[in-house]
Order: structure tokens, then sequence, then C-alpha cells
């Protein structure tokens, strides 16, 4: 959603140069000066590392997030009428319907152009001093969650693990209402205890490295934990979002701006000139979540989409992975070469999209493909038809 950009400023901090230019000087040696730290120009190695950097973070939290969104179903705890009860409501998948999709492309417009106006009219120090505190608690969940089945395998089972549960209820006796029932253990207090150290790194430091933690975070959940119901769903979602993104990044700086000025870990930077200044580089190379998530919720749902054939092969998740590596490939050769922010999802949905359809055409598995449907209807269905059915009976007798 976001666009690929190159030579921003620095995602949180401001930048040497911009410290410099604001304290430009009548000296004309000190105006020479600070001209040409404005005008760094990234090296080919410093380029090449901050976009294969890029590349490879994109794909971890696609490549992870769809085999987790598989697996997401077994902390299912029980099913009762019809419905799958959770451990937690965090582990719960939210499922996106069509008409979700169809939606979702007019409200991230108005969302993406309200914060274009409020950073128009507001000061964005105090715009972003609001997101920071905000995505501070966002982010140190969602990189607990994250890291919570690592630190499962990684902890010995000879370790103590204490278990745990948050509850908060309302009302009294029959009308007693749950609000909060979370259920964690002593490994999931050692997550939240890391994630917090990361957050008051980020808060206070806005340091790039912390600003990636939490993307990645973000862009692993997202990719596990919203689900498409069917395919046609994907196609209207990302075909919304190709004109979206198409549009905001072309027809306006609206796009560019927003990625600017917002400051908060909703893209992954990496440095141009990491080779020059180590850690403390200032001139970044950028990819927005959108243009992670919105085509790994896709790829997760061709993946399970392999699972339900029982084949034991990954044919559509691995063509449609190889095919983001491809579309996000070409969209840095192009930004490189013509110099100018690059909507990702123009170059990412037709090929994510286009390759997996192909290749379900030449195994004849097209009509496969677009029946695949994760919700299942008729369960609730055949349970709101049965009293009827009953009632008629019943009617039927005493007549």
């Amino acid at each position: 959603m976001a666009d690929v950009d190159q030579g921003s400023a620095a995602p949180t901090e401001s930048s040497p140069a911009t410290d410099t230019l604001n304290g430009i000087d009548t000296n004309g040696t000190d105006a020479a000066v600070n001209a040409t730290v404005a005008k760094f120009v990234a090296t080919p190695e410093g380029t090449a590392l901050a976009y294969g950097s890029l590349v490879f973070m994109a794909l971890v939290p696609i490549f992870f997030g769809a085999l987790r969104s598989v697996t997401c179903s077994k902390s299912k705890v029980g099913e009762e009428n019809g419905y799958e009860y959770y451990r937690n409501s965090s582990d719960m998948p939210e499922t996106i319907t069509s008409r979700d999709a169809a939606r979702f492309p007019i409200i991230a417009s108005c969302t993406l152009f309200g914060l274009y106006l409020f950073f128009k009219v507001f000061s964005e120090e105090y715009i972003n001093l609001l997101l920071s505190m905000y995505f501070f608690v966002l982010g140190i969940l969602a990189l607990s969650h994250t890291m919570s089945p690592f630190m499962n395998r990684v902890v010995p089972a000879s370790v103590p693990n204490k278990q745990y549960q948050l509850l908060f209820t309302q009302g009294l006796g029959e009308s007693k209402e749950e609000i909060v029932n979370y259920e964690f253990d002593t490994r999931d207090l050692f997550c939240l205890a890391i994630s917090a150290v990361v957050g008051v790194w980020y808060v206070l430091k806005k340091h790039w490295v912390a600003n990636n933690l939490f993307g990645l975070a973000f862009a692993l959940n997202g990719v596990e934990l919203l689900h498409l119901n069917n395919v046609s769903t994907g196609c209207i979602l990302l075909g919304g979002l190709f004109v979206y993104d198409i549009f905001w990044v072309f027809g306006t700086n609206v796009m560019v701006t927003v990625a600017k000025s917002f400051e908060a870990p909703i893209k992954l930077v990496f440095p141009q000139d990491l080779l020059e200044k180590g850690l403390g580089a200032s001139n970044f190379a950028m990819l927005g979540l959108g243009d992670i998530v919105i085509p790994g919720i896709f790829i997760a749902l061709l993946l399970r989409f392999d699972v339900s054939l029982k084949k034991n092969t990954r044919t559509y998740f691995y063509t449609s992975f190889l095919a983001y590596i491809f579309g996000l490939g070409l969209t840095i050769f192009v930004m490189h070469t013509y110099k100018h922010a690059q909507p990702a999802l123009l170059y990412l949905v037709p090929a994510c999209v286009g390759f997996p359809v192909v290749v379900a055409l030449l195994k004849g598995e097209l009509t496969d493909m677009f029946r695949y449907e994760e919700t299942v209807p008729e369960t609730e269905t055949e349970e709101s038809e049965s009293p009827k059915e009953e009632i008629t009976e019943v009617d039927k007798k005493d007549q």
C-alpha cells in the first residue's frame, strides 16, 4: 500500500543532514558543506545491501506468517454450536469477506487523506508523539505474540512454567459477562518483558532497528491472523488496492508525504549508508508494510488451499512466493532506474495473482481454486433450519 522509496530521511530522528540545514550559517563554506551532506549519493554496494535487506525482510513475515496461518487454527480449544473457541481472542483469525475487501480501499483512502490533512494542519511533533505511544503498546503485544512459539521451543520443558489468567467481568449472577479473558504463562511474561525493552528503545531512540523489529512483528501477525475466505475475495482486495496504490502515488504526493512524515513502525527501512556510518546511518530506503501484508495474506490463502488438496505439494504457495519476489524485484528495478517512488502493488498484484492462476489453468485446477472456501456456513444453516423442521413436523401431527 505504501510505496517503495529510496533516500528518505531517518524514520524517526531528524537526520544529520536535516539538522545541519536547519542551522544554516551565512558562511559560504558551511553552506557548501551543508549542500554536500544533503545531496548524499549512495554507493552501489550500499544500495544493493539496502534493497537486498528490504527484500529479505519482506519475505520473512510472508513465509513464516503463511505457515503459522495454517497452524493457528490448532489453537482452537473447542467448538460449540458451529462457533469456534480459542484460548485467547488474539489467537483467533479475522476472516475478510468480499464485502470487507470491496470497502477496504475506500476506508484506506479516507484514512490516508485524513492523516495527510492532520500533518498539514497540526505539528508533526505532537501527532508523532501520540502515534508513538499508541504503537508502543501495539508493538509490544505484536512482538510478544510473534516470539511466543519460538520461546516455547527454546525453553527446556524442565523449566517451571506457571499458568495465569487475566479475567474482567461485568455484572453479577446470571447477567455476568466476560469483558477480558486472557490466559498466559511464565514464558509469555518473559516475551512481554523482552518486547517492552524493545518498545522503550523505540520510544526513546526511534532507532531504525527497533522500528524494523516492530514492523516485522506487525507484518507477521497480519499475514497469520488475517484470513481471506476465498480466492475471489483476494482478487477483489488486491484489485482495489492496485488502483488505490497507483492513484495515491502517481496521482498525488499524499502517499509519499505521509510515509515520510509518519514516525511509526508501519514501514521497513534500511540505510543505504550503513557501510559508511554503521548503525548511525540516516539515509534510508523503505518499504510499506501494506506491500508485505496484502500480498502476504493472499499467498497464505494459497498455502491453505495447497493443504486442502492433500497432495503433499505446495505448488501454489511456492508459485505465488516466487511471484512476489519477482514483483518486488521489478519494483526496485523500476524505482532505481527512474529515480522515483513506485507503488509496489502495481507490480506485485499482477504477479501474485497472475502466476498462480496460470499454473492452476495449466493443471486443470482453476475451478477448484476459485471454489475453495474456508468458512463453512452449512453447519450454522443446518442448525438454524432444524428447529423449523421440528416445528413443522409437530404441527403436522397436531393436525
